[in-house]
């Protein structure tokens, strides 16, 4: 069966052209990541530079579910980044998704415009010497209450799933991508904090961030510090405790 093409409005001239890459998929384009779960490539057509993420082929079981029960990952990532531009949230901009099913299925492709982004959030986790690093992450807390405000719970708020774009006078842009697990929701104070546990902070990163916060949403910085502080100190413990049986059973 052939793959289900759908694509943004924006980018309906170019529905050829696309379809004609992800026929020759293997062959085409240039490898971002190739990885045994996901594969990620880049390529100009059209004249527009696009990321081009195949996800990988999911089990007979999940296959169905998929098919029957839930929207396939490349779709869920297109949806979400149109809810995510319409609500001021930079993401690079969604070109199309595809899918390919058969019984249940068997292919799904998420297609964006690739953003030529200076550094992922990563690096501010490992340089704490990062040229005016305290400013970013400022500006971080800023871009994650605005989050919270539009009631978006991206669940997969972790350091590579930030790219940050530095602008001039000081100001950076940040740009949130593998948006495939989201959830629309009014958020907590307490939810907001969690959401900030994948984000692997030192304690001088969550001062920072938990002050701008506080500011922001006009409760005491000792709540907000608090709060994120214990939900960061207990995702480490149990990331750190995983990572210790893995190496322990390989020995």
């Amino acid at each position: 069966m052939s793959l289900t093409l759908t694509i943004h409005p924006n980018f309906v001239s170019s529905e050829k052209a696309i379809a004609d890459f992800l026929a020759d998929f293997e062959h085409a384009g240039e490898y971002l990541t190739k990885g045994d779960r996901n594969v990620i490539k880049k390529a100009t057509i059209d004249g527009v530079t696009i990321t081009i993420k195949k996800f990988k082929t999911p089990n007979f079981f999940q296959s169905l579910v998929y098919r029957y029960l839930r929207q396939s990952k490349a779709k869920r990532s297109f949806k979400y980044a149109i809810k995510l531009i319409e609500s001021g949230i930079n993401t690079p901009f969604p070109v199309a998704f595809a899918e390919r099913f058969n019984g249940g299925l068997k292919e799904s492709y998420y297609l964006c415009e690739f953003v030529d982004y200076d550094i992922d959030f990563r690096v501010l986790n490992h340089t704490p010497l990062y040229p005016n690093r305290d400013e970013i992450l400022t500006q971080f807390a800023s871009f994650t209450f605005k989050l919270h405000e539009n009631n978006i719970n991206f669940l997969d708020h972790s350091p590579g799933n930030t790219l940050i774009k530095i602008s001039e006078n000081n100001t950076y842009d940040f740009y949130l991508i593998d948006l495939n697990r989201m959830r629309f929701e009014t958020m907590s104070l307490k939810k907001r904090m969690h959401n900030f546990r994948r984000m692997w902070l030192s304690k001088k990163m969550v001062r920072i961030m938990a002050a701008q916060y506080a500011i922001l949403y006009n409760v005491p910085f000792a709540k907000v510090h608090g709060l994120m502080l214990s939900y960061s100190k207990e995702f480490q413990g149990k990331a750190n405790k995983r990572k210790l049986r893995k190496s322990k059973r390989k020995s």
